[in-house]
């Protein structure tokens, strides 16, 4: 039996007397789309980054495709595509220049890595733009530019932060597409975070809800549903009856 793809043990990170995250376990199956909800502040970006290996926990462990990501950073990053909730681009370059600079960061050949990036600006809408700089590219095509680069060395775990922002309908539409696909059809692992609660709600197969840097529910929608006795309500419904929950348990 092949092991999570992304497991979390005991997580901890502090910021001086700032506890940011903790002591959170779980795990995320292959090929499964999870969501990852909390409050502003809560500690799920800086979970994220924690995964995505741009930080280093205080304690507890992080596995990505049963690997140590402390004892093999490298192996782990190469798994990994992560896709910031703002786009950081080279501005002064084209979309398939972009791509073609991202997928040296591989080390992917250069005859590949053309067509990957032909592949991947006609998946995210952007063909007619391919030659285009990207500074003239609206906040919502840069969005999806970003998120074509994270997929450019075809990793097994997506990692992605506030994914539709900037978008218009017609683009979340496609991106929700792009992502049940990816998981569905090629066993990519997705941890998706988002405030749009309506969108969790459509496409992720679980939730985990975290407050206050502690992860205080987990599960499907059906079982957030028992969780918070809240059986004819949505994820918002859920959401709120949870944090609300917690926040008066904690008040003294």
């Amino acid at each position: 039996m092949q092991p999570p793809m992304i497991e979390i043990k005991h997580l901890v990170k502090r910021y001086g007397s700032l506890l940011a995250v903790n002591d959170i376990s779980f795990e995320i199956n292959r090929g499964e789309l999870f969501g990852f909800l909390g409050p502003n502040g809560a500690g799920k970006t800086t979970t994220m980054k924690i995964l995505a290996g741009l930080l280093q926990p205080t304690a507890g462990e992080v596995r990505i495709d049963g690997i140590n990501q402390q004892d093999a950073p490298v192996e782990t990053k190469k798994r990994i595509g992560y896709i910031p909730d703002r786009p950081f681009i080279y501005e002064k370059l084209t979309a398939h220049e972009f791509l073609l600079f991202m997928a040296g960061l591989y080390n992917i050949p250069k005859h590949d890595a053309k067509q990957d990036a032909e592949r991947l600006l006609s998946l995210f809408g952007l063909s007619a733009q391919t030659h285009e700089l990207v500074e003239n590219f609206s906040h919502g095509m840069k969005q999806r530019l970003t998120m074509a680069s994270a997929l450019i060395h075809k990793p097994r775990v997506i990692i992605v932060d506030e994914p539709m922002v900037g978008l218009d309908p017609k683009g979340s539409l496609l991106i929700r597409k792009i992502f049940r696909s990816l998981c569905e059809e090629e066993g990519v692992t997705i941890l998706l975070s988002t405030h749009t609660l309506s969108i969790a709600e459509e496409v992720c197969d679980r939730i985990g809800i975290i407050y206050k840097g502690q992860l205080i529910a987990l599960g499907t929608l059906g079982e957030l549903h028992q969780q918070a006795q809240q059986e004819d309500s949505g994820l918002e419904e859920i959401f709120l009856a949870l944090t609300e929950e917690q926040e008066q348990s904690t008040t003294p």
